[in-house]
């Protein structure tokens, strides 16, 4: 039961999160295929870091359904762009619920294949981020997780609840639902109150600006 609903919720990330891939690409007027490639990119890009740093089959190789479905949402973005990009707001906050989910899903995978909290906290953070950074680096800008928003710092604390309830004995689906619940509302806080992270100063920095 467990499995099927991690499977579940694994592709609604997957489509929450290609969707803003294909977002990214429509407002940097990327053509059709950009288009594609960012919502593949941002779909499943985290998840094949993931396996890969797991040294575990890569979940896209192994299911199609995962890369059909950043297809569908990249078309649907494409098609449907004029309307779609208007709702930027509504796009974060499912973006924060795709956060939540992939984090979730990221330290369970590490923690099934029998690796220790280093690995399980920084599996489920590759999983929720790096599809984001790697559709960053292709628009040659800074990964926004590292100069805005409360972003990466949401997972981050996510996958730490995630080891620290597994550990006080609670069941599998628990801990999922409460991992992933944790970093979305932490997530749709950061937003909505623009937290930030400190950034230090240089001396003399008012020379650079």
């Amino acid at each position: 039961m467990v499995d099927s609903i991690v499977y579940f919720f694994d592709l609604f990330g997957t489509m929450v999160f290609a969707a803003t891939g294909a977002i990214k690409g429509v407002r940097n007027r990327l053509d059709f295929l950009g288009v594609i490639v960012f919502a593949i990119t941002v779909g499943c890009g985290g998840g094949v870091m993931r396996d890969v740093v797991l040294d575990v089959d890569v979940a896209l190789f192994q299911d199609y359904a995962y890369i059909i479905v950043c297809i569908v949402a990249g078309i649907a973005v494409f098609m449907l762009s004029p309307k779609i990009v208007k709702q930027w707001g509504l796009i974060q906050y499912c973006d924060a619920l795709g956060l939540g989910v992939f984090t979730a899903i990221g330290c369970n995978k590490a923690m099934e294949n029998g690796y220790g909290w280093v690995a399980i906290i920084i599996s489920g953070v590759f999983s929720a981020v790096g599809g984001g950074v790697l559709r960053d680096v292709f628009s040659k800008e800074i990964p926004m997780v590292f100069t805005s928003d409360f972003y990466a710092s949401a997972s981050i604390i996510g996958a730490v609840a995630f080891v620290l309830l597994h550990n006080l004995g609670l069941g599998p689906d628990e801990v999922l639902f409460i991992t992933a619940l944790t970093v979305t509302i932490l997530r749709i806080f950061g937003y909505h109150f623009r937290w930030r992270l400190p950034v230090a100063r240089m001396v003399g920095e008012e020379k650079w600006q």
